[in-house]
This record gives C-alpha cells, structure tokens and sequence, in this order.
C-alpha cells in the first residue's frame, strides 16, 4: 500500500503537469477561423453561355440629389441675408424632417450615421472638407488594444485603462469581420537589448493574447537574435539578445472611412461633403432643431451660393479637433474642453523594413512610443505627441521629423544610412483629446472618448481613437435615442449592398445596434485570390489587381471597368497616374462617380493615397487627375487652374519641399522641373561626368573592359 501511494503521487504530479501543459500548448497552437480568409460570400462572377456578366452593384444617389434632400428638409431654396426665402422648394412636411444631422464626417460622424441608419432613422451627415480630410486620415494606420495602455493598467491598478483595452481588442476583430479588404493582421516586433526584458515582455505579450481572448488570432512568439535578424534584417545587432512578436490590426483608414460614409448613403443615409454649417437653428424653446449650411463646391468654379436650412429632430457634433468651434456656435461661453496634440509621421521607402514585419520601440529617448510599420509599399514611422494649435492643414515641423529620423537610427544597423533625403513624405494629424466639461478637474484628459449633451441639445461625441468608432457610434447613437426621444425600426427592405439577392444585407436590422455585422461595401466579394480573377478578366497588371482589391473589395470589378484600354499586348486596361505605384485612371473615374470625390486633393490624398506615399509622386500625378476629373465633371480651365493652386498648396502639409511649392502644370508636365538643387540630387551617385572618380574606376575594370568591348 506505501508503495502504491508513492507511486501514485509522482504519477498525479505527471498527468496534471501534461495536462496543464496539453492545454496551454492547444490553446496556443488551436485551428482557427481567421477573418478575412474565408472564401467570399458572394462568389466571383463566372463565364455562362460564353459570355462573362461582372456584378452590378447599386449606385448611390448623386450629390446634387442628396444636397435637394438637405434642402427639402428645410422647406426652402435658399437663405438671404439670414431670412428664409419665401417661395418653397417644399411644404413644410414633417416627414423629410431628419431624426439626426451629424456635423462631420471623419470615423466618428461617418460611423454614427451607418449606426443610424441602420436602425431605421432618418439621418443626414454634413462635412465641411471631405470625408477623413482631418485626423482620420492621419492615423498610424493601426487597428489595436494598445500593449501600452495594458501594461499601464497592471503597474497602476487602473480598471479603466484595462477596460479600454479590452473594448479595443473586441473592436479589432470587427474590422476584419466587416471590411476584410481594407484591414489585415500586422505581426509586430519587439526588439530586446536585456535578457532580464523577455520574461517581462513575454508575461506582457502573453496577457495581451489571452485578454483578446476569441478575438485574437495569431499568439505571440519568441525569436532568438538570429531568427529577430533574419525576419528583420535591417534592426541593429549591437546589444540585440532577442524579440518578442505580437499581432495586431492594420488598416488604410481614409479607405475604411470612404467606405463606411459610402455604406450608409447605400442604406439610405444623405451624405454630403463639402458643407459647411454656417450656424445653428433653435425652435422658441431654445432647442436645437437643424442648421443653416453652404455647398462650398460651386465657390471653387467662381459661382455663388446660397445658403440653406436643414431641420433635424436632433443635432451631433462630430468634429472631432473643431469641436469647440461647433459648440460655440451653439453657446459662446462655453469651455473649450480639445486639448489638440500633434501626431506627425514620416514616410519612408520600403526597403527600410520587412513587406509583413512591423516594429514598437516601446521606450525611446523622451519615453514616447514609436512605431515604424510597413504600409502600401512604403514605410511609415512615427508618431509623434506634442501640443499644439488647430488649424486645417498642419505642416510637420522640421524637429519633429528629425526626432523620429534619430530615433529610427537608434534600432536599424549602422550600415544603413537614415537620410532626411529619403522621407517622401510627412504629414501632422491632430489628435483631438478631451476633458469632460462636467468633471470636478477640468484639467485631466479623458482616456477613451467623451459624450456631452448641452442644455440646448447639441450632442457631442469627440476623443476615442479609429479602433473604437463603432463602439463611440453606438453609444453616440444610444444617447441620441434618449436625448432626442426616437424610435429606431427594423429595416426589413434593406438594399442589396453586395449587388445580389443572394445575400439579405437586412437580415440582422432589427432596431438594434448591429453595425459589428454590417459588412461595408466591398466587402462581400472579396477574398484573397479575387485579384485572379480581375487579371484573367480585365487583364490588369498583378500589383495593380491586388491593390484594386485591397482598397475596393468586390467593387474592384467597377473600377477595373472604368479603366482605360491601353492598347497594349499586357497589361489590357489600366493606365497608372504615377509610374512609381499602383494607382490608376480607373480610380480617378470612380472617385468621382460612386464616392463623391470633388476636388484633386480629395482623390490624391483620400480615394487613392498617393500624397501619403510620396509627395513628390502627388505633384507629377496632378495634371493627369486634374483632366480625368475635368472630363468627369466639366470643369473649365479657370476651375483646373484652382485645383492646381489649391492642391500644390495642401502637398506642402504632405512635405512636398518647398522648392516644389513654385512648380506650374507646364514644368511638371514637360518633366523640366529642375531638381539640382534639391537634396535628392546628392544622394546617388549619378556618373554623369568623366571626371567622377568612381565611374573612372569602374570603367578601369576587367568587368566593365569586357563590356564596352562586347557593346562594340
């Protein structure tokens, strides 16, 4: 019996110890059903009776219909003087009076009118630019719970840091689920200089996949220093033990924004950019009840405009760093409560990191966090976080830049030489935090976002960051509801956003708040091979297919028709506007006709992302979208001479140089654009001459002998 029992014991010890171990290994290795792999849930069309039919997909109403909608609802053609006039568009009927106008039409706005929409209530949204021309659009491009914060919330006990993180990893699976085409799984490095660092970063990364829970995909996993350098061959050696690799969310995010605006025009929302709201309406009560606005679009051909009312049962301000402005239309006592910081980016070429490899340095010289990312080809590093003014454009100071350069050279191997020279381009987005009007200490920053309505009814919804918008909609949403007293419906004659009765986009809209299920346009289509069929059918160039349908989804299939034939053996169709990167004439086309694309600038740095790319690239483009635009929307060469002006004057926020600010369309046109005075010029070594050393030498060789004697 003494024998069995010391037996058993070690024999208990055993099985409990591969037990535990059995289970943390299938938790860690166990299938999973990865978002944005599944085969699309609409199939790609296919050839019937020897004919190929693409998909036909809904068209939303123009913007000349949407702005009549705006101006039904107010019952009048236009304001003079401030007085309404007095022959009507419309009777006065309540029915064209809309539940909600949102004010601004970044994430947030964009994300509260689908939320809206698709709960049944009559919604209009107004931006004054275009759709993500401010913050959304300037983001880090990250969809994530933020490793930070959760590190802040152990070491300081803090519950809503924990909370905020927790909502976040919830949030970064939606993206993938609802829009696959435009977000991915990023894998993140976190390079170790102390062997003391990897438990504490490998307890860190650990908690952050098991806090993900269902949400996450990918667990993290340890690298010697051979494997940290052969995944990421340009980091430094010296001092290098190791890295820790994390997954999290990427996204285009001016992309992601297009398309949830565009989304709830499809269900029905009026979305008009290119508004601006001149002032806001109150009843005798002294409530909210619509704005007073002006279309800016006809001012840019040289003609007048008038202004106009909209009613609404209920007024959101979602301007995100401008939302002081709008609340002090409403009331001009009140605190400004945006404390704007300054988030500026560079972009770099690509050879400066991995294709699918990005890099946290989670301590740098002044204790801010940067990230160095690779997106759309290029790399992206950054950001920044100092205070500073609003303003429309912001330009990124030159410090900023070379603080973000010398923390690069701090983790890259000295061989490689980080030039200012090799910055396409750089751009400063404001991050509008805020500080809750009502708490007892209006100094401290809210974390997360804040929701205030005042005493006459303007609903503000300002902070948060892109992962969060759909959760800041709904509960944006939620207070609208009780604030305004709607009564959200189910939406049971959904349109067919995916372009067939197959799939009942409605299905779900019960009343509710169901936008985590609410696949945005594009998405229904797309898989991961769908590029195949757009080369086998429109005969596109490969890198153009995959970043058609990466940026457009099934919609890929329009823009693709929309594409000019080139005449040419292959590619078939598609002429690039910029011959450094994939973007062309089609999306021009596209822009105009399905996404409300406007001006040069709103294509250049919103629909395509040329002007985040590379600068430069933007301003050798522009006459080329210029014309497309022109032949599009008839513009006459006093508006083309604008667009010129205006847009050359908005790439210098994008760090077009200033010796570029002076080009005319002929210059850039006839390529003589002189460049020998710019900092490019000295980078490479150009042989232009006999007395270059280097080319001497190289002429001196056996190898170069052979070859001039060859070529005689």
């Amino acid at each position: 019996m003494a024998f069995r029992q010391r037996l058993a014991r070690p024999l208990l010890y055993t099985s409990s110890a591969a037990a535990v171990g059995g289970a943390f290994l299938y938790y860690s290795y166990r299938p999973r059903n990865i978002p944005g792999a599944d085969s699309a849930v609409v199939p790609p069309p296919g050839y019937s009776d020897g004919s190929f039919r693409p998909p036909r997909f809904p068209r939303v109403k123009s913007r000349e219909d949407q702005i009549a909608d705006l101006k039904r609802s107010g019952g009048s053609k236009g304001v003079a003087s401030g007085l309404f006039s007095a022959e009507p568009s419309a009777p006065q009927n309540d029915d064209d009076i809309y539940d909600l106008l949102i004010i601004g039409a970044g994430a947030t706005g964009a994300g509260v009118a689908l939320d809206a929409v698709t709960r049944g209530l009559k919604v209009a949204v107004v931006e004054r630019d275009d759709f993500s021309s401010g913050t959304s659009s300037k983001s880090t491009k990250l969809v994530h719970g933020g490793v930070r914060y959760l590190e802040k919330a152990v070491w300081e006990l803090d519950y809503n840091q924990y909370a905020l993180v927790k909502e976040a990893l919830r949030e970064r699976k939606y993206f993938l689920e609802t829009a696959p085409h435009l977000s991915s799984w990023l894998p993140i490095m976190l390079p170790l200089d102390k062997w003391w660092k990897a438990p504490y970063y490998w307890a860190g990364t650990k908690a952050y996949d098991f806090l993900a829970g269902s949400e996450g995909i990918e667990t993290s996993y340890f690298l010697t220093k051979s494997k940290a350098l052969e995944a990421f061959p340009m980091l430094k050696k010296t001092d290098l033990v190791g890295a820790l690799v994390y997954y999290d969310g990427a996204h285009n995010d001016s992309r992601m924004n297009v398309s949830i605006a565009m989304t709830a025009a499809l269900y029905g929302a009026t979305v008009v950019n290119h508004v601006e709201v001149t002032s806001l309406q109150k009843d005798e009560d002294g409530r909210l009840c619509g704005a007073t606005v002006k279309d800016l679009v006809p001012q840019r051909s040289g003609k007048s405009t008038e202004e106009f009312q909209i009613r609404a049962r209920g007024v959101i301000n979602a301007t995100g760093p401008f939302t002081d402005s709008i609340r002090k239309m409403d009331d001009q006592s009140v605190k400004e409560i945006v404390a704007p910081s300054s988030g500026v980016h560079v972009v770099l070429p690509g050879y400066y990191s991995p294709q699918k490899m990005g890099l946290i340095d989670p301590k740098t010289s002044d204790g801010r966090v940067i990230f160095f990312l690779p997106w759309q080809g290029n790399t992206i590093a950054g950001t920044t976080d100092a205070p500073t003014t609003i303003s429309q454009n912001p330009v990124a100071a030159e410090h900023e830049i070379d603080w973000i350069l010398s923390e690069i050279r701090h983790y890259l191997s000295p061989d490689i030489n980080v030039r200012r020279g090799d910055v396409l381009a750089a751009w400063s987005g404001i991050r509008p935090l805020v500080k809750d009007p009502n708490a007892k200490n209006t100094e401290s920053l809210v974390r997360n976002h804040l929701i205030n309505v005042s005493p006459s009814g303007l609903l503000t919804c300002a902070g948060g960051k892109w992962t969060t918008y759909r959760q800041m909609a709904e509960e944006c949403v939620d207070e609208a509801l009780k604030e305004f007293k709607l009564q959200p419906k189910p939406y049971p004659n959904a349109p067919d956003v995916s372009g067939t009765e197959m799939i009942d986009d409605g299905a779900h809209l019960d009343g509710t708040c169901q936008t985590h299920q609410v696949k945005l346009v594009g998405a229904h289509g797309f898989s991961k091979t769908l590029f195949i069929n757009l080369i086998q059918h429109f005969g596109v160039e490969t890198d153009v297919a995959k970043h058609l349908t990466e940026s457009y989804g099934d919609r890929a299939w329009t823009v693709a028709a929309l594409s000019a034939p080139t005449e040419q053996r292959f590619p078939v169709r598609g002429e690039r506007i910029s011959t450094l990167y994939p973007f062309v004439d089609g999306e021009v086309r596209y822009a105009v006709r399905h996404e409300y694309a406007q001006t040069a600038v709103d294509v250049l740095a919103r629909r395509t992302r040329l002007a985040f790319l590379n600068a430069q690239a933007a301003l050798e483009a522009l006459p080329k979208v210029i014309d497309i635009m022109a032949a599009e929307l008839k513009w006459d060469s006093k508006r083309k001479e604008t667009e010129w002006t205006d847009t050359v004057a908005f790439l210098e926020s994008m760090g077009l140089p200033k010796s570029k600010l002076t080009a005319t369309r002929k210059q850039v046109e006839s390529g003589k654009m002189s460049f020998k005075d710019s900092i490019e010029y000295k980078m490479y070594s150009r042989h232009d001459g006999p007395d270059d050393e280097l080319a001497s030498d190289a002429k001196g060789s056996p190898m170069m002998k052979e070859g001039s004697a060859a070529e005689k």
